[in-house]
């Protein structure tokens, strides 16, 4: 048995999942992006010491700051991980709210080949003449991908010139069959209250120590690197560069991680079968009607 607890931040995840663990005798297998590294503990909400010696918890705290952890990399950690618990006839909880990530492991996702190739002058161009030429070559991709989103248009180009195939054909290609009988729960709760858990939230990482703990990385590793783009991250890393206001920089994490929530909801709506839950002892209780 795969369950799957998902849902954007200040659900109570992690507490629910344990709570799956110790009455189905599972193993948790972490489904958030950025409590894979090392040292980022208070502003990724990472399950406490004292939650992690409950039940058996596995790809936390595993990769170092300076890598940059990418998610075909999470997709074989996870599927590895499955398969060996799996083995033992474990049941398996993967709690995390990083939809993406928890898909492409889970789905038969293949990721798209990434030969490497002179993008140099498609960099030169501005971003019309660069979406411009996407659409002469991937028009369904243009159709999507906005003209602002660069990143996302240079990688559609250098996917057409490193395999000879557009971006929009090879995806036709995957059928994104589940891989796994799996079952994905997320806690109903309105719009209103998950903004106060969230804002309550952001309020008791300053207080546990947030501020220190980037400070104490900052003196470690580069302010550039890529975990450092997790929200209450980055925006505290930019106010003590700029000698910012640390309570607008609070404000500004209760803002990025609002939006980001709803973000993550739209994306659980569309491409998982979800069933929703009021409460531990009904999320238990639809388990066992499994």
């Amino acid at each position: 048995m795969i369950i799957v607890i998902t849902g954007p931040t200040a659900l109570g995840k992690t507490k629910s999942a344990i709570k799956v663990a110790q009455t189905f005798n599972a193993e948790i297998i972490n489904g958030d992006a950025f409590q894979t590294y090392k040292e980022l503990d208070i502003g990724t909400a990472k399950p406490s010491a004292k939650e992690l010696a409950l039940v058996p918890h596995h790809l936390y705290s595993f990769i170092e700051p300076t890598h940059n952890y990418s998610i075909a990399e999470y997709q074989c950690n996870l599927r590895a991980k499955i398969q060996e618990l799996l083995v033992k006839n474990k049941n398996i909880v993967i709690v995390g709210g990083s939809g993406l990530y928890i898909r492409s492991a889970l789905y038969d996702y293949e990721f798209l080949p990434n030969k490497e190739i002179d993008m140099s002058n498609f960099e030169k161009m501005d971003n019309i003449a660069l979406h411009q030429h996407l659409g002469d070559i991937d028009p369904e991709q243009a159709k999507i991908i906005h003209a602002n989103n660069r990143k996302r248009v240079l990688r559609a180009i250098e996917i057409y010139y490193s395999t000879g195939e557009t971006k929009s054909t090879l995806i036709k290609k995957q059928e994104h069959k589940p891989l796994y009988d799996v079952r994905f729960f997320v806690r109903d709760l309105n719009r209103v209250e998950l903004y106060q858990r969230i804002n309550q939230r952001v309020d008791e990482m300053f207080e546990r120590g947030l501020v220190d703990e980037v400070k104490s990385l900052l003196k470690k590793y580069d302010s550039h690197i890529h975990c450092f783009q997790a929200i209450g991250y980055k925006e505290i890393i930019d106010c003590l560069i700029n000698n910012g206001d640390l309570e607008q920089a609070k404000e500004m994490i209760k803002q990025h991680t609002r939006n980001y929530a709803k973000r993550q909801m739209t994306f659980i709506r569309h491409q998982f079968d979800v069933t929703y839950y009021k409460n531990d002892v009904e999320l238990i209780k639809e388990i066992k009607n499994v």
